[in-house]
């Protein structure tokens, strides 16, 4: 037992000198060693964060899209300020008045995004050489505290709103991040940039320091155990062939409308073009953005923040009689060599009423070739009747409801997921909608009514992205990659699944090739002559939008919209690509030698001087200010 004892007494007497040695220790830091106490009273402990590297953005050939540009800042913290400091010296060193000073550095403390003991911006965007002088001073200063944060730059004027923009963080992402953003962090706001925010913005590191009153740094704190290093972002490159990009947009200049190109093997898009525009400089945290973003939001009539490759839906007009023959000839309602009489116009008799639907003169279509050769619009008015009637006269929703299931494995009447904000669904009107419609005015609709869809009139409305998605499925006979605008990041991480995922159409192959066979010879000697390119072999189809407005209660007809999709070369394609003009007029006039030029762009790599007339013919062209010079 008494051996017990001794042990206990000797544990307690070995604790009890451990806390009279901490305890001398202490005393001899605070009270004894005068240096110490000095250090600890004018010190204090500075967390400091340190900003990742955003990724840079590249072409697909390497070449840099997006970079980044230091700013300089000035961060302050209201409890560390010096009372007696010489203002009068700290405007001058800054470029700023006494007026600047005061409502900069007294906030209205109520609100939520201010405290006195948080750093804040006092000023933004600083001259370098006005930067640089005021750290020389800085000492002077105490609680002020120098930021150097990087915002993106564009070394090339195009491809705004593919690339987007950035913008300072707002209070309600800050919350939700969960210390990721902090007040006066950049965000990536619309296109790539926002997209893809989380694999750009990288990963930020912190610094503990040991400061004294002067904001200079003493030491690091505990031999720096617990900083870490900011991880810079991933860097990406983006599908885009910028050289392609800019050329589209140089063709579309004085133009109102979009572009889409696209790899049909990968679903990469090579081009996205929505025209007006902007410099996507001009909305670079670096410019006098704020004016400028509402110059650019009062302009209601280009619209040029409006990306109208992917919000805006158009009627698609001749360019989806491909699609419909196709649907055709795998219900078996019609057959490859079919004749349809056309003689300028297509009749239809009822009762008491004789119905004439206008076509242009061509030569008599014997087979379906022939009819997207010349875009007979009798020969499809009558397989669109055929499609809708394929279950009795009086039964057209049923008909109806299969062109549409056909149609949204086309990719139309549905986003099809590109990696942009505000995509459009577009519209494909169902049973549902015409019995909607038709049931105001108490009647039963027949696929008479609605014979305008065989020529993609009507109410159907697709985007130019569709568009283009579908001639990427012609030139696939069948099938489709999701258009996406990511080839890949580096460090190598895995792009999105679902634009790895090959997306088939219920058409049999065999059905394919007569329709293509249209295509081609549309382009080599019928409604989409302008589009032939030496070489190459094009295949498309040729659009003429109608286009009205109502005004008073009154049908107003506008200046047709100008549409072509087209691919190339037939075997082994390469590139796929969708046109549409604003009131541009006749498809084959404007938006099939467009494209033609695209295709040559990408696939040659120059325009021939041959081809070089063309090309300034289409530079001539102004329809935004109604006028051809």
């Amino acid at each position: 037992m008494s051996d017990l004892l001794n042990r206990y007494r000797t544990i307690e007497f070995f604790f009890i000198a451990i806390v009279l040695i901490l305890i001398f220790k202490a005393a001899k830091l605070q009270l004894i060693d005068k240096g110490y106490r000095e250090k600890v009273e004018k010190a204090t402990l500075r967390k400091t964060l340190l900003l990742p590297s955003r990724g840079l953005i590249y072409d697909r050939t390497g070449k840099l899209l997006v970079n980044n540009e230091p700013v300089y800042e000035l961060e302050v913290i209201y409890n560390d300020l010096d009372k007696n400091m010489d203002t009068t010296k700290l405007c001058q060193l800054l470029n700023i008045s006494k007026e600047d000073f005061i409502r900069k550095i007294h906030k209205n403390w109520k609100d939520y995004r201010y405290s006195k003991s948080s750093p804040f911006i006092f000023l933004s965007k600083i001259n370098p050489k006005i930067y640089s002088r005021f750290v020389e001073h800085l000492y002077e200063f105490p609680g002020f505290y120098p930021s150097i944060k990087s915002v993106r730059n564009y070394p090339y004027n195009n491809a705004a709103h593919v690339l987007g923009y950035m913008g300072e963080v707002n209070q309600k992402t800050i919350k939700k991040s969960k210390g990721q953003y902090s007040p006066g962090d950049y965000i990536g706001i619309t296109g790539l940039e926002s997209v893809y925010e989380k694999e750009l913005r990288g990963k930020k590191g912190v610094k503990f320091e040991i400061k004294d009153n002067f904001g200079r740094s003493i030491e690091s704190y505990q031999n720096g155990v617990f900083d870490s290093s900011a991880v810079a972002g991933y860097k990406m490159i983006s599908s885009l062939d910028i050289d392609l990009q800019a050329y589209g947009e140089k063709l579309m200049q004085n133009k109102r409308g979009a572009i889409v190109a696209i790899d049909p093997q990968t679903g990469q898009i090579l081009a996205l073009i929505s025209s007006p525009g902007y410099n996507p400089n001009d909305l670079s945290v670096r410019s006098d953005r704020g004016k400028i973003f509402a110059k650019l939001l009062k302009d209601s009539i280009n619209k040029p923040l409006l990306n109208r490759a992917i919000t805006s839906k158009y009627p698609p007009g001749s360019i989806f009689k491909p699609v419909l023959g196709l649907v055709a000839l795998q219900e078996g309602v019609t057959y490859p060599n079919r004749t349809i009489y056309c003689g300028g116009q297509y009749v239809y008799k009822t009762k008491y009423n004789t119905f004439r639907y206008g076509c242009h003169h061509h030569p008599t279509p014997y087979n379906i070739s022939i009819a997207i050769q010349h875009s007979c619009n009798s020969y499809f008015f009558q397989l669109g009747r055929d499609v809708i009637e394929k279950y009795g006269f009086s039964n057209p929703g049923r008909g109806l409801d299969t062109l549409v299931n056909y149609l949204k494995d086309f990719g139309m009447g549905k986003k099809l997921g590109v990696d942009l904000k505000n995509e459009s669904r577009g519209f494909v009107p169902d049973s549902k909608f015409y019995d909607r419609l038709y049931s105001k005015q108490h009647a039963k609709w027949r696929s008479t009514y609605i014979m305008s869809l065989g020529i993609g009139q009507g109410e159907l409305e697709l985007t130019t992205l569709q568009m283009a998605n579908i001639a990427a499925i012609m030139a696939n006979k069948g099938y489709y990659f999701t258009p996406h605008l990511i080839k890949e990041f580096e460090p190598s991480i895995p792009i999105p699944e679902k634009y790895r995922i090959k997306h088939k159409v219920r058409i049999d192959s065999i059905f394919f090739k007569p329709v293509l066979n249209g295509m081609e010879r549309a382009v080599l000697s019928g409604t989409a002559k302008l589009a032939y390119t030496p070489g190459i072999r094009i295949c498309g189809k040729t659009g003429t939008s109608e286009n009205y407005t109502y005004k008073d209660g009154k049908r107003i007809k506008l200046e047709d919209h100008s549409v072509f999709m087209a691919f190339a070369p037939r075997e082994n394609p390469e590139i796929a690509i969708a046109v549409f003009v604003e009131n541009g007029g006749v498809g084959g006039l404007t938006a099939a030698p467009i494209a033609s030029l695209m295709i040559e762009k990408y696939i040659k790599g120059e325009i021939p001087f041959y081809r070089q007339w063309l090309e300034n013919r289409i530079l001539k062209i102004d329809l935004v200010n109604k006028k051809e010079k």
